[in-house]
């Protein structure tokens, strides 16, 4: 019988949790693990095994069940959007994402484990982005060591190499998936920036557009990122899983650069609760502070027969559905807790 045993790491978080929702439904016997205690109660009443486990703690790994799993799935990382003045430390970013990534791929020798899919930012490359180059795998990486990011990319960075070491020196199958920011129905009514609690841009443009206000564009608005959507990103780890001969570094993005005009005009239409037709300011003297980044996905087309099928516009739809069926309300109160506690 083929093992489909799958652990999970970060199974708690935003991407987890639609991961997991998705694999569910393929088959896959699932194990959830998370250091946060919140994911017992909604794993437990999916009926799905939950493990809490501090990943920066070797010990804490007797806790799972020694099994030969087919692949772990590593979404664990301490990330400045969590991170709050109150809470910062340089050491978590190391602790966490570096020696919790030893720990993991420590585990995954002592279990023979099939392979490990490792889910990073994008953030070191961030020096290649006034470039404003399509960013391959093979451009290497940029970090910029100033900034609420730069021991995010430093420790991050370190897993990553700690995972192509392991890939060499003991012959660990190993995929990592880079990821860009990552939108979905969840984590994006409040985050951190710089330590301090502030509602996205995202979501102030449907806030506003919902309200019937005009939605003002700062700066340049024909700048523009490299989005995707967290349901794009699923089907990039199914692939993953299923691909025997896949291994290292992949882009997994839209491939495409959605401008600031395109995100607030494509969100009034769908979300404009006033008379008449959506009102847009273009505020062209404030800064607007975005930095443009694209990556190329051929790698990915190409070896792992994926490519992203959501549109801004089906995303879009596709959130207004998931936030009529409630079915992740589990995410918004989790993020609500979580600014509250370290605010």
């Amino acid at each position: 019988m083929k093992n489909n045993k799958i652990l999970i790491f970060g199974a708690a978080g935003f991407l987890g949790t639609y991961l997991i929702d998705a694999l569910k439904i393929k088959g896959y016997d699932i194990i959830a693990s998370d250091i946060n205690i919140l994911g017992q109660e909604y794993y437990d009443k999916k009926q799905i095994p939950f493990y809490n486990v501090d990943i920066t703690k070797a010990e804490e790994f007797k806790k799972l069940p020694k099994l030969q799993y087919a692949a772990v799935i590593h979404l664990a990382a301490m990330q400045p959007a969590n991170v709050s003045s109150n809470t910062y430390d340089p050491r978590g970013y190391i602790s966490v994402n570096v020696l919790g990534t030893l720990n993991i791929l420590d585990f995954c020798r002592e279990t023979k484990s099939g392979k490990i899919i490792y889910a990073s930012s994008h953030r070191n490359t961030q020096g290649f982005w006034k470039e404003k180059q399509i960013i391959t795998e093979d451009d290497g990486r940029s970090i910029k060591y100033n900034g609420q990011y730069s021991m995010f990319s430093i420790s991050e960075t370190a897993a990553q190499d700690c995972i192509l070491h392991y890939m060499e020196e003991y012959g660990l199958k190993g995929i990592i998936l880079r990821l860009p920011p990552v939108y979905g129905y969840g984590p994006h009514t409040e985050i951190f920036m710089d330590g301090k609690p502030i509602k996205t841009g995202f979501q102030i443009f449907i806030d506003n557009a919902m309200e019937g206000k005009p939605i003002e564009l700062w700066g340049d608005c024909n700048k523009g990122r490299d989005i995707i959507y967290v349901k794009d990103v699923v089907t990039a780890f199914a692939s993953a899983l299923n691909n025997n001969s896949a291994k290292g570094l992949y882009n997994i993005s839209s491939g495409y650069k959605l401008t600031l005009k395109e995100e607030a005009t494509t969100i009034a239409k769908l979300f404009w609760a006033g008379k008449g037709t959506p009102v847009i300011v273009e505020k062209p003297e404030k800064d607007n502070n975005i930095e443009e980044f694209v990556y190329d996905i051929s790698k990915a087309k190409r070896e792992l027969n994926w490519k992203p099928e959501y549109s801004f516009k089906d995303m879009l739809f596709d959130i207004i559905e998931e936030s009529k069926n409630k079915r992740y309300e589990y995410l918004i109160e989790k993020r609500k807790k979580m600014i509250n506690e370290n605010n």
